[in-house]
């Protein structure tokens, strides 16, 4: 079972530290750098960006942070192996924060972009903007902020487990 423990600790650490990554890259590169572009611009690129996100790797990332982290709280549940629960039930609860914030904000304003009319249609642009990218950026800092809290609250969980079995 200590296998297991550490094996799921460690899994669930490394799939929200990635999911973390991609956030924070959003936050303080992705979404920045297209605020500075036009209004096409920004729609054509997070159209793609929407597209292309939904495959393998980022589901094993997005997913199996929830996943491992169940699964690493609940082999903490057994006798002698609670002090590190606490830490990862609080990374259990900043990442459901984080998906709350994706299912409620970020993918029905992706949807919003995806179902617009075509670019070269006439569909007014600025107002797809406007509509869209405040909220989005916002919501995504929020999902930053929490999936990295969540992954430092993973990382601590798995150095005090390793204290203990040390």
């Amino acid at each position: 079972m200590g296998v297991l423990s550490t094996a799921s600790l460690f899994a669930a650490t490394v799939t929200t530290g990635l999911t973390a990554g991609l956030f924070a890259a959003f936050a303080y590169a992705v979404m920045p750098g297209l605020a500075r572009t036009d209004d096409r611009t920004l729609v054509l690129a997070m159209r793609r960006i929407n597209e292309s996100i939904l495959n393998g790797w980022f589901a094993v990332c997005f997913g199996g942070a929830l996943l491992f982290t169940l699964l690493a709280a609940a082999l903490q549940l057994g006798a002698g192996r609670r002090t590190v629960l606490p830490w990862v039930a609080a990374a259990l609860l900043l990442y459901l924060v984080v998906l709350g914030v994706t299912a409620v904000v970020n993918v029905p304003l992706n949807t919003v972009l995806a179902r617009a009319g075509d670019v070269d249609d006439g569909t007014d642009l600025a107002a797809l903007r406007s509509r869209f990218e405040l909220t989005w950026v916002r919501g995504n800092v929020v999902r930053a902020v929490a999936s990295t809290g969540a992954f430092g609250l993973l990382a601590w969980a798995l150095v005090a487990q390793g204290r203990l079995s040390g």
